[in-house]
C-alpha cells in the first residue's frame, strides 16, 4: 500500500519512486520470477552468444572479444566502464553504477575466461552452446526454437558455462528485471570481471595495487564455485591457498632390464612413492614436521555453521562410489577446513600392455598442496624442502648433469609454482549482514554458510591489498563438469541467481544499520 507523500505536481514520480522503495523482499521476488519466466528463451539465447566466444587466458584475440562484448552488456544497462590493463595481462572488464541515494557500496567479482579444452573429449563443440534435457546423453533442443516455459531441469552445455560465466549473465538479467518492474538497484555497484583467474591470476594484485581508489567499496562478492550439494545456495566467507610442486627422481642413465639389475640399480619410481609416503598418511593427514603449526583455528562460530551445514557425505559417497573417505570420516565441510596434500600425477614407465620388465631412467610427481588461514606458501615450501633433505635427498632446480647424478644418491629436481594464502572473512563482519539479510529474505529462509570454500580463490588480495571484505556467492550447479569436458549449466540454477542477486542489488541497502 502506498504512503501518501504524493502533491499534486510530482504525483506520478514520488509514487512510483515510493512503491518501488515498498517492494517487500517476496514482492521484488515475486516480479523477477514474472519478468524471468516471460523472457527464458531470450535469457538462453543471449547466453548463448555470450558462451560461443572462446575464452582460455591464452587466446588473447577471443579474450580481448569477450571483454569488449561484456563491456558493451554493461553499457546498454548503464555502467561507466573501462579496461584495467597492465602489461602482459588480458584486461579486466570495469563498470561502475551509481545509484541516487546510495551511501553504500557493493563489488561484485566474476571471471570471463576458461579452462582449456580437449575437444575429442567433449559430445559438442565447447564453444558452439548446447541446451539438452538432462545428461549429457540427452536430447538436444535447437536454441532457435526455445519458447517459453523451459524445463528448469535442461542443461547448457559449453566452456565456462559454469566457470565463471553464469553469474555475469545472472547479474545482468537481474538489473533487467529490476528495470522492467521499476524497481531500483539500491546500492552502488561496481563490477570487476578478470580474463586470467583460469591461469593463476598472476596480474590480479598489480591491478588491485593501482586502481585501489576506484576499487574502493563496503563489501566484495565473489561469484565463482558451486552450490551445496543438496542444491541449496550457499556463502563462502573464506577459501584455501594454493601452492605446487613437481618432483623429479633420477635412476639408472637409460633404461634397465629389471631382471639382470633389480634389486641391485635404483628403482626411481619406487623411490617417489616411498617419499610420497612418507609425506602423506593414507587418511590424508600430512606427515611434514611442523605443518600445523601455522594453522588457525575455527572459531566457535565457524564450527557452529559447519554443524549446521546439510548433511552431503552420504549422498556423495552414494554418487561417487565410495565406501569409505579420508581424514578419520569428518564431514565433508570440516575436512575442507583443513590443509590438504593432493597428489595429482605419477608418470613412471608403462602400464598394461605397454608394460616392460625394466627400470625407468626417472619418476616424476606432481603435487598440490592446499593451504588454510595463516599458512603462507613460502612457510611450506621451506618446510617441505626441508622435510625431503632429511629423507637423505639432493635438491636440484635443474636438470642435473652425469656428474651430479654420480656423486649424490637420491637427486631429485623441486619445482614450485607461485601460488597463494588462504584468507576467510569473519561470519559476523557487520559488512557481510546486510547481504545475508537480503539474500534469506530472497530465499525465505536460511542460506548455507561454509567457512571455507575447499578449493582456491585468491581471497586473500581483497582483504590484504584493497582492506575490504569478501564472500563467495556462487549460484551453479555442483555438478558441472567444472574443469572438465562437457562443462554444463542447470538452468534453475541460473533462474535461481537471478532472483537471488536481484534480492541482493534491491534489498541490501535496506538492511545496513
Amino acid at each position: 500500500m502506498l504512503k501518501k507523500i504524493c502533491c499534486v505536481s510530482t504525483a506520478v514520480v514520488l509514487c512510483v519512486f515510493a512503491s518501488a522503495q515498498e517492494r517487500s523482499p517476496e514482492a521484488v521476488k515475486t516480479a523477477v520470477r514474472e519478468y524471468r519466466q516471460k523472457n527464458e528463451a531470450a535469457i538462453v539465447r543471449d547466453y548463448a552468444k555470450l558462451l560461443s566466444i572462446p575464452n582460455v587466458a591464452s587466446d588473447r584475440a577471443n579474450i580481448q572479444a569477450n571483454a569488449e562484448f561484456i563491456s558493451k552488456l554493461l553499457e546498454s544497462r548503464g555502467f561507466r566502464t573501462r579496461a584495467l590493463n597492465v602489461s602482459g595481462a588480458p584486461p579486466v572488464v570495469y563498470g561502475e553504477l551509481v545509484s541516487p541515494g546510495a551511501r553504500h557500496t557493493l563489488l561484485w567479482y566474476a571471471h570471463y575466461d576458461g579452462q582449456p579444452v580437449d575437444k575429442a573429449q567433449w559430445a559438442n563443440d565447447p564453444w558452439t552452446p548446447v541446451l539438452r534435457d538432462g545428461p549429457v546423453e540427452g536430447k538436444t533442443i535447437p536454441l532457435e526454437s526455445l519458447a517459453a516455459p523451459i524445463n528448469p531441469e535442461w542443461r547448457i552445455y559449453a566452456r565456462a558455462a559454469s566457470d565463471d560465466k553464469a553469474p555475469i549473465q545472472a547479474l545482468l538479467t537481474a538489473m533487467d528485471a529490476l528495470k522492467a518492474a521499476n524497481i531500483p538497484i539500491g546500492v552502488n555497484l561496481k563490477v570487476f570481471f578478470e580474463g586470467e583467474e583460469e591461469a593463476g591470476s598472476p596480474h590480479l594484485e598489480q591491478i588491485f595495487r593501482e586502481n585501489t581508489d576506484a576499487l574502493k567499496g563496503d563489501l566484495w562478492i565473489l561469484s565463482d564455485g558451486p552450490v551445496n550439494q543438496t542444491r541449496r545456495m550457499q556463502l563462502y566467507f573464506g577459501a584455501r591457498g594454493v601452492t605446487d610442486l613437481e618432483l623429479t627422481v633420477y635412476g639408472p642413465a637409460h633404461v634397465l632390464h629389471d631382471g639382470h639389475y633389480g634389486n641391485w640399480a635404483p628403482n626411481p619410481a619406487a623411490v617417489l612413492v616411498d617419499l610420497l609416503a612418507h609425506m602423506r598418511d593414507a587418511d590424508s593427514h600430512i606427515l611434514i614436521p611442523g605443518f600445523y603449526d601455522d594453522v588457525r583455528a575455527l572459531t566457535a562460530a565457524e564450527r557452529e555453521a559447519i554443524a549446521q551445514s546439510p548433511a552431503v557425505d552420504a549422498t556423495m559417497k552414494q554418487e561417487l562410489g565410495l565406501a569409505w573417505t579420508e581424514s578419520k570420516g569428518a564431514v565433508l565441510p570440516m575436512a575442507i577446513t583443513q590443509p590438504a596434500l593432493n597428489i595429482r600425477g605419477i608418470e613412471a614407465g608403462h602400464v598394461q600392455a605397454k608394460a616392460q620388465n625394466a627400470i625407468s631412467p626417472v619418476a616424476k610427481a606432481s603435487i598440490d598442496f592446499r593451504l588454510v588461514p595463516n599458512q603462507t606458501p613460502e612457510r611450506v615450501h621451506e618446510l617441505v624442502e626441508k622435510f625431503i633433505t632429511q629423507q637423505g635427498f639432493y635438491i636440484v632446480r635443474q636438470e642435473p648433469d652425469m656428474e651430479t647424478r654420480r656423486q649424490h644418491a637420491r637427486v631429485i629436481k623441486v619445482a614450485w609454482g607461485a601460488g597463494y594464502k588462504a584468507a576467510r572473512t569473519s561470519l559476523d563482519d557487520p559488512a557481510v549482514r546486510p547481504v545475508v539479510a537480503a539474500i534469506e529474505q530472497t530465499l525465505g529462509g536460511p542460506i548455507v554458510k561454509m567457512p571455507l570454500l575447499g578449493g582456491s580463490v585468491p581471497m586473500y588480495l581483497f582483504t590484504d591489498v584493497l582492506k575490504t571484505p569478501v564472500v563467495g556467492l556462487p549460484i551453479v550447479n555442483h555438478d558441472n563438469n567444472q574443469h572438465g569436458p562437457n562443462e554444463n549449466l542447470r538452468l534453475k540454477n541460473l533462474w535461481d541467481g537471478i532472483e537471488v542477486f536481484a534480492g541482493i542489488l534491491a534489498g541490501t541497502e535496506k538492511n545496513w544499520k
